[in-house]
């Protein structure tokens, strides 16, 4: 997003959309354009520009709509707490409830793996006003826990350490597909790496790595296929362990 000089307002959720009788956008509308274009060349390409020929609009009036650089992030980051939101009820065990409102946001962000450093990296000030779609999510983790048997400071910490856990186990994925990608088109820069691994653990220096590096399975370990059933395993850990330290309420 390369237009960033506009002076920043009050946040974009306590603004009224347009006042026409019929606006040309909504802010779903620009925020899907803007993710496309971030999901297709990463959000380096994303502009005023780039997004206003999306919808076939002139850039001056996309600034009808949106004002800032913080402006676009904030319809973005709900964009994707929509995405986040599970729908239908939620299973009567929290502990269940919980797992699906975490899989549900993590099975959102897995497709944009640029979203997560991008939205995270925001100052604090762009972030204390949450938009309809984060409080509709906020509202739904709540609504997760209503029947633990916990009392309201362990929900909170539970459900932030959960967000911790989400969106470390995503920038993790995200730093996976792009190793992937690096070797993928530059062969001769990942043989020289591993080659470069290999003299290192000939050298004796790195007797754990070795050993480590001489068991088969552990190849496997590492890639994006396994992801899932390790984002799975430390979920259920995770929320079985807070939930039996804290104790009932």
């Amino acid at each position: 997003m390369t237009e960033s000089n506009r002076q920043a307002g009050p946040p974009i959720w306590v603004r009224p959309e347009p006042a026409t009788r019929q606006p040309r956008f909504s802010r779903d509308q620009i925020a899907a354009a803007a993710l496309a274009i971030a999901d297709a060349e990463g959000f380096e390409a994303v502009s005023m520009r780039r997004i206003a020929a999306a919808l076939g609009a002139g850039t001056m009036s996309l600034y009808r709509y949106i004002e800032t650089k913080a402006d676009l992030l904030a319809l973005i980051d709900d964009a994707l707490l929509g995405d986040s939101l599970v729908p239908g009820e939620l299973p009567a065990d929290w502990r269940e409830a919980l797992v699906l409102v975490a899989r549900q946001t993590r099975a959102a962000y897995l497709p944009h793996p640029w979203a997560v450093q991008v939205l995270q990296g925001r100052p604090a000030a762009e972030t204390a006003i949450a938009g309809p779609n984060g409080l509709r999510h906020f509202e739904q983790s709540l609504a997760a826990l209503d029947s633990a048997p916990l009392d309201p400071a362990v929900k909170f910490d539970l459900l932030a350490i959960v967000d911790d856990y989400v969106f470390g186990h995503l920038l993790h994925a995200a730093e996976i597909a792009d190793r992937t990608r690096a070797a993928t088109a530059d062969q001769d820069a990942a043989a020289a790496t591993a080659e470069f691994v290999r003299a290192q653990l000939a050298t004796g220096e790195f007797p754990h790595l070795s050993a480590l590096a001489g068991e088969p399975a552990v190849h496997e370990l590492g890639g994006l296929d396994r992801l899932e059933d390790r984002f799975e395993r430390g979920l259920r850990l995770l929320i079985d362990g807070i939930a039996a330290q804290a104790g009932p309420a």
